[in-house]
């Protein structure tokens, strides 16, 4: 972790650690046998944000799913919080590239989901929606249903989701792939300054190389044939991250850094 003088410093107190040892995924046999990753090593600390980028087809939505506990490894080992992974658990949280809200549930409803499935029913769920449509900019939108909602709102309201729950790890899968430039950024500066208020283990998906390094203490650049990491690349920018940082040479040159590691020049 980086920090300079003023900058925030984030919790990390219940926060999870990642360790991915030898980590490798194949699917099927025979001639169909695809080595979709092959011995993936990366440590992440509590609290840290790491952004995973690389072409199509380097394995990096199957890394993200093996982290959340939906694949298993092929071989290999991942841990998370010290305890070997064997499934899903509640203290991970998941946001994929599209909302995935149901149409037919107010914004309010969507957003608590997440308590209605598990049936809890302690947790105050208006206060809690209220608090996390604050954070994210949409306070006093509970009502409204999704289809009147922007796209970079409807990504807004999914990450309510995901924050509700107060996951110790959030894995997210090119959030705002889907977005324009404009409302990408936007949303980048926002997520930067929820990671700093939140302090999470982030692990950030995108092919997006500036989202990647803005968001990031780090960024693990991943190449193809298998899926493999080519090096993690230490960000070192302090914080918070700033709109202003998007055309600053320190980010330029870390971009340059990481388009080198993926042999973009």
């Amino acid at each position: 972790m980086h920090h300079t003088a003023g900058s925030v410093t984030r919790s990390h107190a219940s926060q999870l650690s990642v360790r991915i040892q030898g980590a490798g995924r194949v699917f099927g046999k025979g001639r169909d046998r695809n080595v979709a990753l092959a011995n993936v090593d990366l440590d992440i600390s509590p609290g840290e944000f790491v952004s995973v980028v690389g072409p199509s087809g380097c394995g990096k939505s199957t890394l993200l799913k093996m982290i959340a506990g939906l694949l298993t490894c092929s071989e290999g080992t991942i841990s998370i919080g010290g305890e070997n992974m064997d499934g899903p658990r509640d203290d991970i949280g998941l946001m994929f590239q599209t909302a995935t809200l149901f149409p037919w549930r107010t914004v309010y409803e969507n957003i608590t989901l997440p308590f209605q499935v598990r049936r809890d029913k302690t947790v105050d769920r208006r206060a809690k929606a209220e608090e996390v449509l604050e954070l994210v900019g949409l306070s006093g939108l509970q009502e409204r249903y999704p289809r009147q909602l922007s796209g970079g709102m409807q990504q807004r309201v999914a990450l309510c989701r995901l924050l509700v729950s107060d996951p110790d790890l959030m894995l997210m899968d090119e959030p705002f792939g889907a977005l324009d430039e404009f409302t990408r950024e936007r949303l980048n500066v926002e997520l930067a300054r929820i990671s700093d208020l939140e302090g999470k283990t982030t692990v950030f998906v995108t092919h997006n190389i500036p989202e990647a390094v803005f968001l990031a203490d780090k960024v693990v650049a991943m190449g193809t044939q298998p899926g493999r990491v080519l090096d993690v690349i230490d960000v070192g920018l302090p914080r918070p991250r700033e709109t202003s940082l998007f055309t600053a040479p320190d980010l330029t040159q870390k971009v340059h850094e990481v388009r080198k590691v993926l042999g973009l020049g």
